[in-house]
Protein backbone atom coordinates (compact mmCIF):
# COMPACT_ATOMS: atom_id res chain seq x y z
CA UNK A 1 0.00 0.00 0.00
CA UNK A 2 1.33 3.45 -0.71
CA UNK A 3 1.09 5.81 2.22
CA UNK A 4 1.99 9.13 0.08
CA UNK A 5 -1.40 8.13 -1.77
CA UNK A 6 -3.82 10.69 -1.72
CA UNK A 7 -6.58 8.28 -1.32
CA UNK A 8 -4.72 6.00 0.79
CA UNK A 9 -4.08 9.08 3.32
CA UNK A 10 -7.75 10.37 3.30
CA UNK A 11 -8.77 6.43 4.40
CA UNK A 12 -6.60 6.68 7.27
CA UNK A 13 -7.83 9.78 8.71
CA UNK A 14 -11.55 8.19 8.05
CA UNK A 15 -10.71 5.21 9.80
CA UNK A 16 -8.62 7.15 12.02
CA UNK A 17 -11.91 9.74 13.06
CA UNK A 18 -14.23 6.69 13.51
CA UNK A 19 -11.88 4.51 15.46
CA UNK A 20 -11.80 8.38 17.32
CA UNK A 21 -15.14 8.80 17.64
CA UNK A 22 -15.72 5.18 18.66
CA UNK A 23 -13.49 4.88 21.13
CA UNK A 24 -15.17 8.47 23.05
CA UNK A 25 -18.58 7.37 22.85
CA UNK A 26 -17.50 3.80 24.63
CA UNK A 27 -15.95 5.34 27.48
CA UNK A 28 -19.75 7.64 27.76
CA UNK A 29 -21.14 4.33 27.15
CA UNK A 30 -18.95 2.44 29.83
CA UNK A 31 -19.36 5.25 32.40
CA UNK A 32 -23.16 4.71 32.12
CA UNK A 33 -22.84 1.31 32.81
CA UNK A 34 -20.03 1.05 35.51
CA UNK A 35 -22.29 3.52 37.14
CA UNK A 36 -25.56 0.77 37.00
CA UNK A 37 -22.61 -1.78 38.57
CA UNK A 38 -22.31 -3.43 34.83
CA UNK A 39 -20.34 -4.10 32.72
CA UNK A 40 -20.72 -2.25 28.92
CA UNK A 41 -21.78 -5.65 27.44
CA UNK A 42 -23.86 -6.81 30.23
CA UNK A 43 -25.72 -3.21 29.65
CA UNK A 44 -26.21 -3.71 25.72
CA UNK A 45 -27.42 -7.34 26.51
CA UNK A 46 -29.62 -6.33 29.14
CA UNK A 47 -31.28 -2.76 27.06
CA UNK A 48 -31.42 -5.82 23.99
CA UNK A 49 -33.12 -8.10 26.65
CA UNK A 50 -35.81 -5.35 27.59
CA UNK A 51 -36.05 -3.93 24.13
CA UNK A 52 -36.74 -7.34 22.70
CA UNK A 53 -38.88 -9.19 25.39
CA UNK A 54 -38.44 -13.20 24.36
CA UNK A 55 -35.38 -13.24 22.46
CA UNK A 56 -33.10 -15.79 22.43
CA UNK A 57 -29.39 -16.39 22.54
CA UNK A 58 -28.72 -16.21 19.01
CA UNK A 59 -30.58 -12.82 18.44
CA UNK A 60 -28.64 -11.16 21.14
CA UNK A 61 -25.73 -12.37 19.25
CA UNK A 62 -26.96 -10.89 16.20
CA UNK A 63 -28.07 -7.82 17.00
CA UNK A 64 -24.50 -7.05 19.37
CA UNK A 65 -22.43 -9.13 17.03
CA UNK A 66 -20.68 -10.84 19.91
CA UNK A 67 -19.59 -14.20 19.83
CA UNK A 68 -22.03 -16.73 21.76
CA UNK A 69 -19.92 -17.50 24.30
CA UNK A 70 -19.74 -13.99 25.70
CA UNK A 71 -23.12 -13.33 25.17
CA UNK A 72 -23.64 -16.76 27.27
CA UNK A 73 -21.28 -15.66 29.77
CA UNK A 74 -22.79 -12.14 30.45
CA UNK A 75 -26.22 -13.84 30.26
CA UNK A 76 -25.54 -16.11 33.23
CA UNK A 77 -24.02 -13.28 35.55
CA UNK A 78 -27.62 -10.86 34.24
CA UNK A 79 -29.24 -13.79 35.46
CA UNK A 80 -27.33 -14.39 38.58
CA UNK A 81 -28.24 -10.32 39.32
CA UNK A 82 -31.88 -11.37 38.92
CA UNK A 83 -32.02 -9.05 36.17
CA UNK A 84 -33.25 -11.33 33.61
CA UNK A 85 -34.86 -14.48 33.75
CA UNK A 86 -34.68 -17.62 31.24
CA UNK A 87 -37.71 -19.06 29.86
CA UNK A 88 -37.52 -22.93 28.23
CA UNK A 89 -40.25 -22.86 25.22
CA UNK A 90 -42.56 -25.94 25.19
CA UNK A 91 -42.04 -26.14 21.77
CA UNK A 92 -38.40 -26.47 21.61
CA UNK A 93 -36.77 -27.57 25.01
CA UNK A 94 -33.55 -26.74 23.39
CA UNK A 95 -34.70 -23.01 22.92
CA UNK A 96 -34.18 -20.22 25.36
CA UNK A 97 -35.84 -17.39 25.95
CA UNK A 98 -34.71 -14.47 27.75
CA UNK A 99 -36.87 -11.61 29.22
CA UNK A 100 -36.14 -9.23 31.92
CA UNK A 101 -37.11 -9.01 35.52
CA UNK A 102 -38.97 -5.88 36.81
CA UNK A 103 -35.43 -4.95 38.14
CA UNK A 104 -33.85 -5.44 34.89
CA UNK A 105 -36.16 -3.54 33.42
CA UNK A 106 -36.10 -0.39 35.92
CA UNK A 107 -32.18 -0.36 35.42
CA UNK A 108 -32.32 -1.02 31.36
CA UNK A 109 -34.87 2.00 31.38
CA UNK A 110 -32.19 4.24 34.12
CA UNK A 111 -29.89 3.23 31.35
CA UNK A 112 -31.71 5.05 28.57
CA UNK A 113 -32.34 7.97 30.51
CA UNK A 114 -28.50 8.51 31.66
CA UNK A 115 -27.19 7.49 28.40
CA UNK A 116 -24.02 9.79 28.00
CA UNK A 117 -22.78 9.14 25.01
CA UNK A 118 -26.59 10.10 23.70
CA UNK A 119 -26.41 13.42 25.30
CA UNK A 120 -22.60 13.79 24.58
CA UNK A 121 -24.24 13.21 20.75
CA UNK A 122 -26.76 15.57 21.05
CA UNK A 123 -24.80 18.45 22.86
CA UNK A 124 -21.88 18.19 20.05
CA UNK A 125 -24.56 17.98 16.99
CA UNK A 126 -26.27 20.76 18.46
CA UNK A 127 -22.61 23.00 17.59
CA UNK A 128 -23.48 21.72 13.62
CA UNK A 129 -25.46 23.46 11.46
CA UNK A 130 -28.52 20.62 11.34
CA UNK A 131 -27.84 20.60 6.89
CA UNK A 132 -24.53 19.75 7.68
CA UNK A 133 -25.83 16.91 10.20
CA UNK A 134 -28.27 15.53 7.87
CA UNK A 135 -25.21 15.02 5.09
CA UNK A 136 -23.27 13.72 8.04
CA UNK A 137 -26.05 10.97 8.23
CA UNK A 138 -26.10 10.59 4.73
CA UNK A 139 -23.09 9.96 4.30
CA UNK A 140 -22.38 7.49 6.59
CA UNK A 141 -25.55 5.47 5.42
CA UNK A 142 -23.66 5.48 2.00
CA UNK A 143 -20.29 4.79 3.14
CA UNK A 144 -21.42 1.91 5.73
CA UNK A 145 -23.78 0.38 2.45
CA UNK A 146 -20.19 0.70 0.36
CA UNK A 147 -18.42 -0.91 3.83
CA UNK A 148 -20.55 -4.06 3.46
CA UNK A 149 -20.43 -4.91 -0.05
CA UNK A 150 -16.27 -4.92 -0.01
CA UNK A 151 -15.71 -8.53 -0.20
CA UNK A 152 -12.48 -9.95 0.89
Amino acid sequence: MDYNNLKVKQSGEVVQSFMAISGTLTRFTSQNADSMGLTLQQMGILNIVSAFPEITLKGITDKLNLPKSTVSVNVDSLVNLKLIDRKITKENRREIHLTSTSKGKELSKKSSQNALSYRAMALALEKIPEEDVQTLIRIHKELLNHLRDCKF
